[in-house]
């Protein structure tokens, strides 16, 4: 396989990273921390890969789409999935009283990584193949008031991605939506942990079975699917009066 990861130092693109390794992949690695994904690449081909290619960047930088995607396609000699990890959680608080942080929420969990879905799909469409796989959250399945500017991002992602797999479909090449729930993360180290918290081994695991079946919509441990089903159906006058 041969994989471009954007947001390559996030823990779960990097749990994906190591399992691609380990089946001596190709994969080419951008994030914003040049020394974290040098360090990263070099574990990597200790596990196995074949060859680990890079780019340092700020993926909310929208000059640079076309050209990370050149390089990667260059180093590999072709792509045959990408995968968009990126996100920030923030702090729901602190968003409600500083519009700039708010912006940025949205910029790095729905523009960006809508804009680098398209990216991807305008490289693929070329080949009619290929395989966007993009980390959503069960957090866009509906609207809380603990976090509903990080779920409104991720609720725009969805609805984006649907379009785009609806689009994309004739031309052979597949959208995947990852949902993951709760994750044991450096984004959730401030939560309280619980029963419902995977590792990221779990969810790179889910991730790599989704892009080889080419799976429309994942949730990620399988149970979040049930969870978030009857969390939807609960009537709005009831949800709003919930501490979620």
């Amino acid at each position: 396989m041969k994989i471009l990861i954007l947001g390559a130092t996030s823990a779960i693109a990097e749990a994906v990273a190591r399992k691609i390794a380990s089946q001596h992949g190709e994969l080419f690695l951008v994030a914003r921390n040049g020394q974290t994904l040098e360090m990263i690449s070099q574990d990597l081909i200790v596990r196995g890969a074949t060859r680990v290619g890079q780019a340092v960047g700020d993926l909310t930088f929208q000059e640079k789409y076309t050209e990370w995607f050149e390089a990667a396609d260059h180093f590999m000699k072709g792509i045959d999935v990408v995968l968009i990890a990126h996100g920030t959680l923030g702090e729901q608080r602190e968003l409600e009283k500083d519009p700039d942080l708010a912006f940025d929420i949205f910029n790095v969990n729905f523009i960006s990584a809508a804009l680098l879905s398209q990216a991807a799909a305008n490289y693929f469409e070329k080949g009619r193949r290929g395989v966007i796989a993009v980390l959503g959250s069960v957090a866009g399945d509906r609207g809380r008031q603990s976090n509903y500017f990080y779920g409104s991002a991720k609720a725009g992602l969805d609805q984006f991605l649907e379009g785009l797999r609806n689009r994309m479909f004739l031309s052979g090449v597949s959208v995947v939506t990852i949902k993951p729930g709760f994750v044991s993360t450096p984004m959730t180290a401030h939560l309280r942990k619980n029963f419902l918290f995977a590792n990221p081994e779990v969810i790179a695991s889910g991730i790599l079975k989704a892009i080889v079946k080419k799976r429309d919509i994942v949730y990620l441990p399988w149970f979040w699917k049930y969870i978030m089903c009857v969390i939807k159906m609960i009537p709005e006058f009831i949800f709003k009066r919930l501490k979620l």
